[in-house]
């Protein structure tokens, strides 16, 4: 599979998901070629803030969470912000679609807070991964390894899991969602 011929699924909140942790793997993977769905908890408008404090770009989902599955995808991307992450790592589709890429050997990239969610769907034990700092003892509790890292690439577990500390780490992070999709 190359970039070019891959199906993308990024899932978020409507509200506080951090703008350039959304808006650059989404536009990034769309210009390399690859079809990209951004799924949401409601199809209202997703509105981003910068530095989980000041308003950023609104979008518009292409799909409920409720109606996407991991059978159509080849990777899932899951974009930090505190609030984003907060209200999705509860939800039961969110779950259950972290779930089932992971079942099914699909990669999973989170960045900053997004491995929160991975925490909540029982997916961090064994791995190692590099979330923000803040979330450290969420994945350790968890049985899963932190490191501080601009981007951390692990295959334990019979599914990848790509992460990245924060916003300055997205080239690293974009780059390895490619190569994974490569």
């Amino acid at each position: 599979m190359a970039v070019e011929n891959s199906k993308v699924l990024i899932i978020v909140n409507n509200w506080g998901i951090e703008e350039t942790e959304l808006t650059r793997p989404l536009r990034d993977l769309k210009a390399a070629g690859a079809e990209v769905t951004l799924a949401a908890t409601t199809l209202d408008p997703c509105e981003t803030v910068q530095h989980d404090r000041y308003e950023g770009e609104t979008l518009t989902p292409d799909s409920l969470l409720s109606d996407v599955q991991a059978a159509d995808y080849d990777l899932l991307v899951v974009p930090g912000g505190t609030c984003n992450v907060d209200r999705i790592r509860v939800n039961e589709d969110a779950i259950a679609l972290a779930q089932e890429f992971a079942h099914e050997g699909k990669p999973i990239a989170a960045i900053c807070h997004g491995a929160w969610l991975l925490v909540n769907a029982e997916l961090i034990a064994g791995k190692t991964a590099a979330p923000c700092r803040y979330i450290a003892a969420d994945i350790e509790n968890a049985g899963g390894h932190y490191v501080d890292e601009q981007v951390h690439i692990d295959d334990a577990n019979g599914f990848t899991l790509i992460t990245s500390r924060k916003p300055d780490d997205l080239d690293y992070f974009v780059g390895a969602i490619k190569d994974a999709l490569k």
